[in-house]
């Protein structure tokens, strides 16, 4: 049985107890796409401060991130350790949805966002999605984040002359996968969709993400979006 390492991130004791008791131990069943896993947590830390450490010392697959602490903010945190090779998967622990926080937060690199008074299944789906490169954002809260990051930047026009350039350097079957990434699709949607393993759309989301530049599946659609295509 393989094991998937989380570390948790959060100022408050009783989150960070509330989440060990929720994933420690917690068995997810296999399936055509992989095998029984266990999630393991490694660690758990109350300030971003302390990420670097614990994740050296850890290392872990998936980080949940609190956004709001004391001396080093989640999103400071986030910038700092997706920077490094190798770094884990960074997913948001917020208590507002979809605000200008979470916003930066994915802009310095976290591959999405989880609200704290989520459900305990949807907390653990949202492990298992960010350890296996997949979304963690539902289509609906892309569509609000791109609505809430559209005024960025230049204009319009701007925008979209410099998304389609971009996105013209693709081959066509990558750009049929950053159209699917664009509107919300899981990995396994988007492998149904274009006929394709879920380990050659995995292959395709690397890809993208190298030849773009871009830091996570949603800066995929935001870019995408920007085309405007």
């Amino acid at each position: 049985m393989t094991a998937i390492r989380v570390l948790l991130v959060d100022d408050d004791p009783l989150v960070r107890s509330g989440l060990r008791l929720m994933l420690d131990g917690h068995t997810l069943p296999g399936d055509d796409a992989g095998p029984v896993r266990r999630i393991e947590v490694v660690g758990d830390v109350c300030d971003g401060d302390e990420v670097a450490a614990a994740v050296a010392a850890g290392q872990p697959h998936v980080v949940l991130m609190d956004l709001r602490m004391r001396r080093v903010d989640g999103v400071t945190a986030t910038r700092e350790l997706t920077a490094r090779r190798d770094a884990p998967t960074v997913v948001v622990l917020t208590t507002f949805d979809a605000d200008d926080h979470v916003v930066r937060a994915l802009r310095a690199g976290a591959s999405g966002f989880l609200l704290k008074d989520a459900a305990p299944e949807r907390i653990v789906e949202a492990v298992r999605a960010a350890a296996d490169g997949d979304a963690v954002l539902s289509p609906a809260i892309v569509r609000r984040l791109i609505g809430i990051v559209r005024g960025d930047g230049g204009g319009p026009v701007d925008r979209r002359r410099a998304a389609r350039a971009r996105l013209a350097r693709l081959a066509e079957r990558e750009r049929d996968v950053a159209d699917a990434v664009a509107r919300g699709g899981s990995n396994a949607d988007i492998a149904v969709e274009l006929h394709m393993s879920v380990a050659t759309v995995k292959s395709y989301v690397s890809k993208l993400l190298r030849e773009l530049g871009l830091d996570n599946r949603v800066q995929i659609a935001l870019l995408v979006r920007d085309a405007g295509d």
